[in-house]
């Protein structure tokens, strides 16, 4: 059987055209997709994914297991800092884990699957960059792979990608930065929020932008986007601006002069001579 002669650019074919040729093909290899400096390998055997690994998307398996409810926040720290040690031998977070029966190694296949999934499906809203599949060229070595029906894969990453589409409508490019949005002055919130809002809320601090928030999201990419437009709808961020750090300073200064002049006003109304009034306790501010 002829190897399969298959890369080019996005813009003229869509990953799931390219997925569904290799696995129609029934092909093994690997296929490597880029788009600027993100580079994906998605790994094939007789034409169902088996693996897949992106350096900067990739999701990391330790939140994976938090979120599954299969380890906690406490056991993933004291695993991460196993793994720095020298002692540890470069072996991975998930062995570490299953040799601390943490987890068992069915806990740690699901988690690979999540894994590899999220990943693929978010491949699906790309729309630009270059590929090529490398025929019977099979490079990892990893313990643990999975079997992917290429089928299912792409019906899910569509609908995601539809659902994406939606988001995307009310918010800006994904380089745009987000910060926290003021309360207006004299407006006291009573905001009640789910757990995976404040996962995305706290990733909000006037330097990432929306695409560091998706890298550094413990959720998927759509569920990120989702909670991230319902925040801004809900008036709790918004898109940074140059200025945004001196207007905050502004309305602190003001507010503090506001502080002041009450204090004085109370105080007979001025100033003794040669007297500095006393400043405003930390809780007024």
């Amino acid at each position: 059987m002829m190897d399969l002669d298959l890369q080019g650019k996005i813009e003229r074919f869509t990953l799931p055209e390219i997925f569904q040729l290799v696995s129609t093909g029934r092909k093994t290899g690997t296929l490597g997709i880029q788009r600027d400096d993100d580079i994906v390998m998605v790994y094939f055997q007789n034409g169902s994914v088996v693996y897949g690994y992106g350096p900067r998307k990739t999701y990391h398996i330790g939140r994976l297991l938090v979120d599954m409810g299969r380890i906690t926040p406490t056991q993933l720290d004291e695993v991460i800092a196993a793994q720095a040690s020298p002692t540890s031998g470069g072996k991975r977070l998930g062995q570490l884990m299953i040799e601390k029966r943490y987890i068992d190694r069915a806990d740690l296949e699901e988690a690979v699957r999540k894994q590899v999934e999220e990943l693929i499906f978010s491949l699906m809203s790309w729309d630009r960059g270059s590929f090529k599949f490398y025929e019977n060229q099979f490079p990892t070595e990893e313990e643990i792979t999975i079997n992917l029906s290429v089928e299912n894969v792409i019906l899910e990453g569509l609908r995601r990608l539809d659902e994406m589409n939606r988001v995307k409508d009310c918010l800006p490019d994904a380089s745009t930065v987000y910060a926290l949005a003021p309360a207006e002055s004299g407006q006291i919130r009573n905001v009640s929020l789910k757990p995976e809002e404040w996962n995305v809320l706290a990733l909000v601090d006037g330097r990432r932008t929306i695409d560091d928030i998706l890298i550094a999201s413990p959720l998927g990419s759509t569920e990120t986007l989702h909670h991230l437009a319902s925040l801004q709808l809900a008036g709790l961020v918004k898109p940074a601006t140059h200025t945004a750090d001196h207007d905050r300073l502004e309305s602190m200064v003001n507010h503090l002069s506001q502080l002041i002049e009450s204090y004085l006003t109370r105080n007979t109304g001025a100033t003794v001579a040669g007297e500095t009034p006393a400043e405003p306790t930390h809780d007024q501010i």
